[in-house]
Protein backbone atom coordinates (compact mmCIF):
# COMPACT_ATOMS: atom_id res chain seq x y z
CA UNK A 1 0.00 0.00 0.00
CA UNK A 2 1.99 3.14 -1.23
CA UNK A 3 0.37 6.44 0.32
CA UNK A 4 0.67 9.73 -1.22
CA UNK A 5 1.86 12.82 -0.18
CA UNK A 6 -0.14 16.02 0.24
CA UNK A 7 1.27 17.47 -3.15
CA UNK A 8 0.80 14.25 -5.34
CA UNK A 9 -2.77 14.08 -3.97
CA UNK A 10 -3.16 17.66 -5.00
CA UNK A 11 -1.33 16.80 -8.27
CA UNK A 12 -3.85 13.90 -9.06
CA UNK A 13 -7.25 16.10 -8.47
CA UNK A 14 -5.82 18.74 -10.63
CA UNK A 15 -5.17 15.49 -13.98
CA UNK A 16 -8.96 14.40 -13.08
CA UNK A 17 -10.11 17.99 -13.43
CA UNK A 18 -7.86 18.64 -16.48
CA UNK A 19 -9.50 15.99 -18.02
CA UNK A 20 -12.78 18.65 -18.36
CA UNK A 21 -11.55 21.64 -18.68
CA UNK A 22 -10.18 23.60 -21.57
CA UNK A 23 -10.10 27.41 -22.02
CA UNK A 24 -11.07 28.86 -25.42
CA UNK A 25 -10.13 32.29 -26.94
CA UNK A 26 -13.57 33.36 -26.10
CA UNK A 27 -13.93 31.49 -22.58
CA UNK A 28 -10.48 30.81 -21.09
CA UNK A 29 -9.32 29.01 -18.35
CA UNK A 30 -8.36 30.99 -14.87
CA UNK A 31 -6.10 28.94 -13.68
CA UNK A 32 -4.72 29.28 -9.99
CA UNK A 33 -1.92 28.05 -8.37
CA UNK A 34 -1.60 28.57 -4.83
CA UNK A 35 1.59 28.49 -2.57
CA UNK A 36 2.80 28.45 1.07
CA UNK A 37 3.62 31.75 0.53
CA UNK A 38 1.72 33.86 -2.81
CA UNK A 39 -0.96 32.80 -5.13
CA UNK A 40 -1.53 33.68 -8.67
CA UNK A 41 -3.99 33.45 -11.54
CA UNK A 42 -3.63 33.28 -15.07
CA UNK A 43 -6.20 33.25 -18.01
CA UNK A 44 -5.10 30.76 -20.19
CA UNK A 45 -6.13 29.92 -24.10
CA UNK A 46 -5.50 26.09 -24.29
CA UNK A 47 -5.99 25.91 -27.93
CA UNK A 48 -3.45 28.47 -28.73
CA UNK A 49 -1.46 27.40 -25.61
CA UNK A 50 -1.12 30.82 -24.89
CA UNK A 51 -1.32 32.67 -21.06
CA UNK A 52 -3.84 35.81 -22.11
CA UNK A 53 -3.50 37.55 -19.05
CA UNK A 54 -2.31 37.12 -15.08
CA UNK A 55 -2.02 38.37 -11.82
CA UNK A 56 -0.24 37.27 -8.79
CA UNK A 57 1.19 38.57 -5.14
CA UNK A 58 4.14 38.76 -6.65
CA UNK A 59 2.88 42.16 -9.23
CA UNK A 60 4.66 44.86 -7.95
CA UNK A 61 0.99 47.05 -8.03
CA UNK A 62 -0.16 44.67 -5.49
CA UNK A 63 2.88 44.41 -3.26
CA UNK A 64 2.94 47.97 -2.27
CA UNK A 65 -0.97 47.58 -1.30
CA UNK A 66 -0.75 44.46 1.01
CA UNK A 67 -0.71 44.63 4.25
CA UNK A 68 0.00 41.21 5.22
CA UNK A 69 2.26 38.63 3.55
CA UNK A 70 0.96 36.60 0.11
CA UNK A 71 -0.48 34.26 1.60
CA UNK A 72 -3.69 35.62 3.33
CA UNK A 73 -7.04 35.63 2.28
CA UNK A 74 -7.11 39.66 1.73
CA UNK A 75 -3.99 38.87 -0.53
CA UNK A 76 -5.98 36.63 -2.84
CA UNK A 77 -8.78 38.87 -2.92
CA UNK A 78 -6.53 41.46 -4.42
CA UNK A 79 -5.26 39.04 -6.97
CA UNK A 80 -9.11 37.81 -8.16
CA UNK A 81 -9.63 41.78 -8.24
CA UNK A 82 -6.81 42.46 -10.52
CA UNK A 83 -6.66 39.52 -13.05
CA UNK A 84 -10.79 39.95 -13.30
CA UNK A 85 -10.13 43.76 -14.56
CA UNK A 86 -7.26 42.80 -16.73
CA UNK A 87 -8.94 40.31 -18.21
CA UNK A 88 -12.50 42.81 -18.71
CA UNK A 89 -9.55 45.86 -20.02
CA UNK A 90 -8.94 42.48 -22.74
CA UNK A 91 -12.65 42.26 -23.95
CA UNK A 92 -13.01 38.96 -21.70
CA UNK A 93 -15.86 38.25 -19.64
CA UNK A 94 -16.59 34.76 -19.17
CA UNK A 95 -13.86 31.95 -18.23
CA UNK A 96 -14.13 28.27 -16.97
CA UNK A 97 -12.46 27.96 -13.26
CA UNK A 98 -9.85 26.10 -12.86
CA UNK A 99 -9.10 25.67 -8.77
CA UNK A 100 -5.73 23.73 -9.99
CA UNK A 101 -6.45 20.34 -7.57
CA UNK A 102 -7.09 22.70 -4.83
CA UNK A 103 -9.96 22.51 -2.18
CA UNK A 104 -12.48 24.76 -3.47
CA UNK A 105 -12.63 26.69 0.30
CA UNK A 106 -10.00 29.75 2.05
CA UNK A 107 -7.69 31.25 -0.79
CA UNK A 108 -9.02 30.19 -3.80
CA UNK A 109 -12.26 30.48 -2.74
CA UNK A 110 -11.49 34.33 -1.77
CA UNK A 111 -10.30 34.96 -5.28
CA UNK A 112 -12.48 32.81 -7.50
CA UNK A 113 -15.42 35.50 -5.51
CA UNK A 114 -13.25 38.51 -6.11
CA UNK A 115 -13.29 38.04 -9.39
CA UNK A 116 -16.86 37.00 -9.59
CA UNK A 117 -17.56 40.70 -7.92
CA UNK A 118 -15.15 42.30 -10.26
CA UNK A 119 -17.54 40.86 -12.68
CA UNK A 120 -16.25 37.75 -14.57
CA UNK A 121 -18.60 35.69 -15.36
CA UNK A 122 -17.70 31.27 -14.30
Amino acid sequence: MSTLSRKQQTQKRHRRLRRHLSGTADRPRLAVFRSNSHIYAQLIDDEAQSTLCAASTLDKDLRSSLKADGSSCDASVAVGDLVAKRAIAKGIQQVVFDRGGNLYHGRVKALADAAREAGLQF
